[in-house]
């Protein structure tokens, strides 16, 4: 069965800080997924590709960032780390931009072979310094829980310094209404967890009308999300927790992981 060319995901993130002290907390949000092949076909009025609309998937905003097409940029990684076979599909899952508003600390392309099986996944990391470092990571044949794992190569916090590495632990979402996509993803140091986040999100049909539902739900959603943010940096700072001034910008803008030891984060 093809999956529907755009879905709606909803659901909560939850961030836990285990260092310096125990902080956590949690917000909702929405994100859609979006088969870069058939963007052309959703034929939505609150959704628009590249020209202004409620909801929208810039090109600049993602990838190289200079408003060139999405898909030679994921296919130029792919063949980078010698995965080329893996993008006969991509599906690319976001935030959108949000009545003229963007942030997206995570994204995701997920990249298929052509037998319809998950050959690797693009974790597009961005912080709030308007930097943007991409984790290329291949998925193992045979389905399961999928672990992934990748060194810091950029600055996110303010509040960690650039030690250690993270986690991702999630199951090859399955693109269809109904269905659950679940992820955890740890930070830390060799035996020293510092960070660990959740997100929990169920799919639903791609429609005007669900858009506006959540346009009225959570207006200026990704404002929100950046919003909780720097509140939640502002109580850590009022709490005690030591400031790291970013560092620049890593000068490679891809991380290509093969055969990374899952025990030195766990």
């Amino acid at each position: 069965m093809i999956a529907p060319a755009g879905l709606i995901h909803t659901g909560r993130v939850a961030h836990v800080r285990h260092a310096p002290f125990r902080h956590a907390f949690a917000y909702r949000l929405w994100m859609l997924s979006l088969d870069l092949d058939r963007l052309d076909t959703l034929g939505m009025r609150l959704f628009a590709h590249n020209r202004a609309g409620a909801v929208m998937l810039r090109d600049a905003d993602h990838g190289p960032r200079d408003g060139s097409p999405l898909r030679p940029w994921v296919e130029g990684c792919l063949a980078r780390a010698g995965l080329a076979d893996c993008g006969d599909a991509i599906r690319f899952m976001l935030i959108p931009r949000v009545l003229g508003y963007a942030f997206n600390p995570i994204a995701f392309f997920f990249c298929y072979r052509a037998d319809g099986s998950l050959g690797a996944v693009l974790h597009q990391v961005k912080n709030t310094f308007g930097q943007q470092h991409a984790y290329l990571l291949p998925v193992a044949p045979g389905g399961g829980l999928l672990r992934q794992q990748a060194a810091k190569h950029m600055h996110v916090s303010p509040f960690f310094d650039m030690q250690g590495g993270y986690r991702f632990a999630f199951r090859a979402p399955d693109f269809e209404p109904g269905a659950d996509f679940s992820l955890s993803l740890r930070y830390g140091t060799a035996g020293a967890p510092r960070m660990t986040a959740t997100m929990r999100l169920t799919a639903q049909p791609m429609s005007d009308a669900g858009l506006l539902r959540l346009l009225l739900r959570m207006p200026l959603m990704p404002l929100t999300v950046m919003a909780a943010i720097h509140w939640q940096a502002l109580r850590l700072w009022l709490r005690g927790a030591r400031y790291h001034p970013p560092p620049p910008a890593p000068a490679a803008d891809l991380t290509f992981v093969d055969d990374f030891p899952c025990e030195e984060y766990s």
